[in-house]
């Protein structure tokens, strides 16, 4: 159920994305997430993520936090790495990263993600959203990072250049 008015589809990279799951996490953040249409969530190469705070949050703090997290992860994870950059008036962030799991039961795989986190001017305050895109590979991780690594700025570009939709709350309790 689209919880934000944006149903979708959304198309990034000459992809549509449909809405396939949606969840008020808590009071303050609400998230979507969006698949290819022929897509699972059990084995997916691609997936959107618009998460939408509805209260003011300093996004420099969560930024960080989020930088911190991956950079912790580089203790155990050989494949993440991180980097962040603003835009010239600081009302959005991009952190991308690689991350690599190998979990008890399914195959390896490799993420490299693109948060854009995105001020949003709201009555006498602002809060903020992030739109993640999610490039997900399996099996050979290292060979499968190298080859995502060489599309990095052509994905970097597209999530950035994409027109973020205006977002309103339904159904919010």
């Amino acid at each position: 159920m689209d919880m934000i008015s944006v149903p979708g589809p959304i198309e990034l990279h000459g992809t549509e994305f449909f809405l396939s799951w949606s969840k008020q996490a808590s009071k303050t953040l609400v998230r979507q997430q969006y698949l290819p249409r022929e897509e699972k969530i059990e084995n997916f190469t691609q997936l959107l993520d618009i998460s939408y705070f509805n209260k003011e949050i300093d996004i420099e703090q969560a930024v960080r936090q989020k930088v911190e997290q991956i950079q912790a992860r580089e203790k155990t994870d050989k494949l993440a790495k991180v980097n962040v950059s603003q835009n010239k008036d600081g009302t959005e962030f991009v952190v991308d990263y690689f991350i690599s799991e190998t979990p008890a039961e399914g195959e390896p795989f490799v993420d490299y993600v693109v948060d854009r986190f995105v001020t949003i001017e709201h009555g006498s305050g602002n809060t903020f959203l992030i739109f993640s895109y999610v490039k997900r590979a399996y099996n050979n991780i290292k060979w499968e990072a190298r080859a995502m690594a060489k599309m990095r700025d052509e994905i970097l570009i597209n999530v950035v250049d994409y027109k973020i939709p205006t977002i309103r709350l339904k159904n919010i309790k």
